[in-house]
């Protein structure tokens, strides 16, 4: 017979180490499933010039911080290299190239069952896999027809392969602005948006903004106890001067396109202008299909919870949802908060089940 697991967390990123550091602080009996080779979850595949939103001082995961000056803002390639050292150091029980495929309710609590041919028995399960791999772009009249190309920000790796090209970057977030930036420099790159850039200081009396944000519990309010979501976060870090680059045209901002045609796209005055690379940095949604089946899901595809609790699966929580919350709490600063919280709820469950 295989063992049966106190719990099972699904995702090896930021949102499920967070989870096995408070499970193993526990003493319980717990596995971490990755479905890639290693527990960086999606890190890896950013844009290579990707830099946190916020210092160094203020994203890190609990017990233990991220290396390099509090005030820095760190890179993508330090954040990879801090989880791999932080599932090291706590010595995660981690199985990677661990693809969940089904879940399933059981006698002792759930059955799972990943791509690779394996099976687990848990008594609780921790989903923590986020949604990069169910990227969204908009459906616009026109894309077959358009011959370019067409991607994702997910897809974006670096601006080599389009030196020299018109380029359309589609959102007005902070990736959005990151990547139109960074291709301006060696294409003709327009930012195509629905309602202009915001931006907010970094600083405010010469300290990050996220600093006070802290300061004044905002990062961390639960909006849920009273029956709210945090507000999404509309807008951008103006880390490396994005605000003058955009006045200054590099790139410029233009109202979003209506349509593609066949050689590029047509703006809202009926221009139509070839272009060669448009790129939707829309955003993400949740893929979490294997939860489908057990009714954890409602009929968009969304978890049925509040602050992590499955509202229609005993032992089923979450951690790293979008305002699960907090306004923090998809990110590597916010998903510590949110994991001892769950935890704390998953001990109680299991002591009333054993």
């Amino acid at each position: 017979m295989s063992a049966i697991f106190d719990a099972i967390v699904i995702g090896g990123g930021q949102a499920g180490l967070a989870s096995g550091y408070y499970l193993k602080k526990n003493e319980l009996q717990f596995l971490i499933l990755e479905a890639s080779e290693q527990a960086t979850g999606s890190w890896p595949h950013y844009y290579d010039s990707l830099k946190l939103f916020s210092p160094a001082r203020l994203s890190s995961l609990p017990g233990m911080k991220i290396p390099g000056a509090a005030t820095h803002y760190p890179l993508r390639n330090e954040v990879i290299q801090y989880l791999k050292a932080y599932a090291q150091r706590f010595d995660l029980p981690i199985r990677t190239n661990q693809k969940v495929i089904a879940v399933e309710k059981s006698d002792n609590g759930f059955s799972i069952r990943t791509a690779a041919g394996d099976e687990y028995q848990t008594r609780t399960i921790i989903n923590a896999t986020g949604s990069f791999h169910n990227p969204y772009m908009p459906d616009i009249s026109g894309r077959e027809a358009f011959q370019g190309e067409v991607l994702h920000s997910s897809s974006y790796r670096n601006p080599d392969r389009y030196r020299g090209q018109r380029v359309v970057v589609v959102g007005r977030g902070n990736s959005a602005v990151q990547i139109a930036v960074e291709l301006a420099d060696s294409s003709h790159t327009s930012l195509a948006v629905l309602r202009p850039v915001q931006f907010t200081k970094t600083k405010v009396l010469g300290i990050d903004l996220h600093f006070w944000i802290r300061a004044v519990g905002f990062d961390t309010f639960p909006f849920w106890r009273f029956g709210k979501k945090p507000p999404s976060s509309s807008s951008v870090a103006d880390l490396n001067d994005y605000r003058a680059r955009l006045k200054a045209g590099k790139p410029d901002q233009r109202s979003m396109f209506t349509s593609f045609y066949s050689e590029g796209v047509v703006w809202p005055d009926g221009t139509e202008e070839p272009v060669q690379t448009v790129i939707f940095a829309t955003g993400y949604r949740p893929n979490l299909t294997y939860l489908q089946p057990i009714g954890a899901l409602d009929a968009e595809g969304k978890p049925l919870q509040t602050a992590g609790i499955s509202l229609s699966v005993p032992g089923l929580y979450y951690v790293g949802l979008e305002g699960q919350r907090s306004f923090a709490s998809a990110t590597l600063r916010g998903v510590g908060p949110d994991a001892k919280y769950v935890v704390r709820k998953l001990l109680r469950y299991l002591k009333n089940h054993l």
